[in-house]
C-alpha cells in the first residue's frame, strides 16, 4: 500500500511521510448522463446473464452424475472461474456508471482489484490450456485416457493453474505497487488495469514493462502454443477416424473449446502482448468490454449449445425442475 507524501508522490508503507491515501480516477465512458444509463443497463444485463449461465453450467455438471468426468470437471471450474473473474470488474464498473460521475479508488483497493483479476485472468488462460490437453488425451489415447487424466490428476492440474496465477499476480502487484504516484491521478480506463496504471507511474518503468510483457508471454504464449500443438494431433487423429458419426462427436467436443479460446487469447493478446508506449486507452476498454462482459457470457452459451451431453444434462434439470413446481 503507498500513501501520499508531503512531496506529493507514494511512499510505501514505512516511509516517513503519511499524509493522506492516494485517489485514482476513473475515466467516464461518456459524458451524456443518457448515455452512461443506457450503457449501465447493458452491462447490468450482460453481467447478470453471464453469471446465471456460468452457474447453471457449474451446477449442472455438479448435480448429473453423467457429466462426473475430466472434461465436465474442468469445464465447471472454468464457468466458476468466469463468475469471479468478471465479478472482480463488473459490479464495480456498474457502480460507477450508475453514480454519473468519476468513480476514485485508494491505492490499496487499485492494487487489490488489479491483484485478482490477473490472478484469475491468469488461472482461467492456463485452465484453457489443460482442457486442450485433456481432449488431446480422450481423442489421441482413448485406451489410456482414465490411466492418464484420472480424478488426482485432475485436482492437481486446476490447482496448479491457481496455484501459477496467484503467484504471478502477487509478483506483478508487489512490482507496479512499489513505483511512486503522484496524489490525484486519472485512470484511462474503468478499471485497475495493468498497462494504464503502469503509465500513471512517476519513475523510470522500462524494467516492469519488461516484467508485464514476460508475465503476458507466460500466459498468453506458452499455453497458446500448447493448445495449437494439441489441436494440430487432435486434427491429425480425428481425420483418421473412419466413422462420420465418430467424427463429427469428437469435433462437437473440441469446437466449442477452441471458439472459447480465440476469444479469449485474442483479446487479451490484443492488449498485453504490446508495450506500454504502443497501447491505446480507447481500444483498451473496447477490447476489455469484450474479455470482461461479453466473453464470460458466450461461454456457456457456446458449450450449451455445441455440446449434446451437457445440452441433455440441462434438459433433464430443467424438466425436473418443472416437475417439482408442479408439485
Amino acid at each position: 500500500m503507498l500513501f501520499f507524501s508531503k512531496e506529493g508522490t507514494a511512499s510505501p508503507i514505512g516511509g516517513e511521510n503519511r499524509t493522506e491515501l492516494i485517489q485514482l480516477h476513473f475515466q467516464s465512458f461518456s459524458f451524456l448522463p443518457e448515455m452512461q444509463l443506457l450503457i449501465f443497463l447493458a452491462f447490468l444485463l450482460v453481467y447478470l446473464l453471464s453469471l446465471c449461465g456460468n452457474a447453471t453450467v457449474a451446477l449442472t455438471v455438479h448435480s448429473d452424475r453423467s457429466l462426473h468426468t475430466p472434461m465436465y470437471f474442468f469445464l465447471a471450474n472454468l464457468a466458476v472461474l468466469e463468475i469471479f473473474y468478471s465479478s472482480v470488474i463488473a459490479p464495480f464498473a456498474l457502480v460507477n456508471l450508475l453514480s454519473g460521475r468519476k468513480a476514485t479508488i485508494s491505492l490499496a483497493g487499485c492494487g487489490t482489484q488489479m491483484f485478482f483479476f490477473v490472478f484469475l485472468g491468469s488461472a482461467d488462460c492456463i485452465l484453457l490450456a489443460v482442457m486442450a490437453c485433456d481432449r488431446y488425451v480422450a481423442i489421441c489415447h482413448p485406451l489410456h485416457y482414465t490411466l492418464i487424466i484420472n480424478w488426482t490428476v485432475c485436482a492437481c492440474l486446476v490447482s496448479g493453474s491457481l496455484v501459477l496465477g496467484f503467484l504471478l499476480a502477487l509478483q506483478l502487484t508487489i512490482l507496479l505497487f512499489h513505483l511512486p504516484f503522484c496524489g490525484t491521478n486519472e485512470i484511462n480506463h474503468f478499471y485497475c488495469d495493468v498497462l494504464p496504471v503502469l503509465r500513471l507511474a512517476r519513475a523510470d518503468t522500462q524494467i516492469h514493462q519488461a516484467t508485464v510483457f514476460v508475465v503476458s508471454v507466460i500466459v498468453l504464449t506458452i499455453p497458446f502454443l500448447i493448445i495449437c500443438i494439441s489441436y494440430v494431433f487432435i486434427v491429425a487423429a480425428i481425420l483418421k477416424i473412419r466413422s462420420a458419426a465418430g467424427q463429427h462427436r469428437a469435433i462437437s467436443t473440441c469446437s466449442s473449446h477452441l471458439i472459447v479460446v480465440l476469444l479469449q487469447y485474442g483479446c487479451c493478446s490484443f492488449i498485453y502482448l504490446q508495450t506500454s508506449s504502443s497501447y491505446s486507452s480507447e481500444q483498451g476498454q473496447a477490447v476489455s468490454v469484450i474479455y470482461i462482459f461479453v466473453t464470460p457470457l458466450l461461454n456457456p452459451l457456446i458449450y450449451s449449445m455445441r455440446n449434446k451431453d451437457l445440452k441433455d444434462a440441462l434438459g433433464r434439470a430443467l424438466g425436473r425442475a418443472m416437475l417439482f413446481q408442479r408439485k
